[in-house]
């Protein structure tokens, strides 16, 4: 999940844990504790784009960085606040329930998290929430702001802990509900269409659980629709992509282009742009397509120019909202709609 909620809910699950032991310092320890595994972005300074995609939420995201972590997070905060009744044992459910959150919620986006680094490259993927969707975290934004205005000793402060966490949590319960009836339709109707496929998966669009990308996977390359769950009608327009394995040939023994071949997870395409014959580029699937619920032939979020590595800066966001403009968002909220 993006930044802030990760603050706003280490800050709530501060205060339900420690808030009347700690006051509204448990606040601040729960945001701290709740953002430490991005603390890998700090590898981007000195690494190059492909191995930064694939470090990012790796080992600071494992069950290995939680074990060696929560006990050291402990001892320091045992040390500094002597007096706060907290006990060893409050103190490692504090910092290892923080961390684990955190963890656990990266996993329910496209990215995926290194549960399992260093022993396993493995990416857990739930595909559930997209990376920033405000429906989530706005619950647990307007407790946070609640609980720095009220007062440290306020009866009030535990009817907005569980304001933010339990609306926050129905949420997610709703997008696992709207997942779960995705796929199923999404399964009926390639077997309607009579499309063999090795498998697939769906994922939600930008700030939304109502509006899902789909991949399915055959041994030439794929095919990617959109489904909303307003849709009255349920046949889903696929567009037929090859992987051109071929034209990667040259470059694979490069050793970004095998960074990005493991971070892929084998949903990738390579692609000669039309309008720009000298580009060459390397797109990962997971992240979905520039407006492809508007545009037919869009591009692809995530893309990587294999002539030219330097260039390849910020390559997640760089596609996200990409061209977006009033008229875009208008179709964006149309077709979420249903067709």
């Amino acid at each position: 999940m993006d930044t802030i909620t990760h603050i706003a809910l280490g800050a709530v699950i501060g205060e339900a844990l420690a808030g009347k032991k700690l006051g509204k310092k448990a606040m601040l320890l729960g945001a701290i504790a709740q953002s430490l595994p991005d603390i890998d972005f700090i590898a981007s300074f000195w690494l190059d784009t492909s191995r930064d995609v694939s470090a990012h939420r790796g080992i600071t995201h494992s069950f290995l960085f939680i074990v060696l972590l929560t006990p050291l997070l402990a001892w320091i905060a045992s040390r500094i606040y002597r007096d706060s009744g907290m006990s060893r044992r409050g103190w490692w459910t504090f910092f290892c329930f923080q961390l684990f959150i955190h963890i656990f919620l990266d996993a329910f986006n496209a990215y995926g998290t290194g549960w399992f680094e260093p022993f396993s490259h493995y990416r857990v993927s739930f595909n559930t929430l997209f990376v920033a969707d405000p429906f989530y975290s706005v619950w647990l934004g307007i407790s946070f702001l609640a609980l720095l205005i009220l007062g440290k000793n306020s009866r009030r402060r535990r009817f907005w802990v569980r304001f933010g966490l339990i609306l926050s949590s129905f949420y997610l319960y709703y997008c696992v509900m709207n997942k779960y009836k995705v796929d199923r339709l999404v399964r009926k109707e390639l077997q309607r269409q009579h499309i063999a496929y090795t498998r697939y998966f769906t994922t939600p669009t930008p700030l939304n659980s109502w509006l899902w990308y789909i991949v399915a996977e055959d041994e030439a390359g794929y095919h990617t629709g959109y489904l909303s769950i307003f849709d009255k009608k349920q046949a889903i327009p696929f567009r037929s992509i090859p992987r051109n394995d071929s034209l990667l040939a040259p470059f694979r023994s490069r050793r970004d282009v095998q960074y990005l071949l493991r971070f892929s997870e084998g949903y990738y395409t390579v692609e000669q742009w039309k309008d720009m014959k000298d580009i060459l580029v390397f797109n990962v699937l997971r992240f979905g397509e520039m407006k492809g619920w508007e545009e037919p032939e869009a591009r692809f979020v995530f893309h990587y120019f294999l002539l030219s590595p330097d260039d390849n800066k910020v390559i997640v966001q760089r596609g996200r909202f990409h061209g977006w403009n009033e008229q875009t968002f208008q179709a964006f909220i149309r077709r979420i709609k249903g067709n």
